[in-house]
């Protein structure tokens, strides 16, 4: 059973960010180890895996870049530890310029301005990334697969510039 039968919703890339968290929570209840305190070896451990289960669903299913990775899994496509990288060169460059301004922010005049700057453009290109993502997660068509795989990759990258970010930021505001 995959995660979205699991939760009982179509397989797609938009899913109910509201109704998400209520039907982990009675998934919870209903494979809660503990209702199975009393219960053979056998129905304890099913209630381990089955938990263990709505616990890995919920957490793919919560965030947009997991779950977009996970239906590329559902057609084959499995991206969690390949060694591809990336070669649009355009985004290749956008990073470099991001790690550069990164590195260099201790330079200016005010760091957490121009910190929250950088912030507010890889967000809006998160957010892009999203839009193109979820367009591409719609159709089957193979190229748009592949298309999707790569926005990933990028999506991946930006994600990790924001924990970057955050990083400094508290170094920032420590001083």
């Amino acid at each position: 059973m995959n995660y979205f039968e699991l939760f009982n919703i179509p397989i797609s890339f938009d899913v109910d960010l509201l109704l998400l968290p209520k039907t982990y929570q009675q998934l919870q209840r209903l494979t809660h180890p503990d209702k199975f305190a009393s219960g053979s070896e056998q129905d304890k451990l099913v209630a381990i895996q089955k938990n263990a289960q709505v616990n890995d669903a919920y957490s793919v299913l919560k965030s947009p870049l997991s779950r977009a990775e996970y239906l590329l899994s559902l057609r084959g496509i499995d991206l969690k530890h390949e060694q591809q990288t990336i070669k649009d060169t355009a985004f290749l460059m956008q990073q470099m310029e991001w790690r550069e301004e990164l590195a260099e922010l201790t330079e200016r005049t005010d760091p957490l301005v121009a910190l929250e700057s950088l912030e507010d453009e890889i967000n809006q290109t998160i957010n892009s990334d999203l839009t193109k993502l979820r367009d591409l997660l719609a159709s089957d068509d193979t190229m748009a697969e592949e298309n999707a795989a790569n926005i990933i990759r990028q999506l991946k990258f930006s994600y990790k510039m924001l924990s970057e970010i955050a990083l400094k930021e508290d170094v920032l505001s420590d001083f």
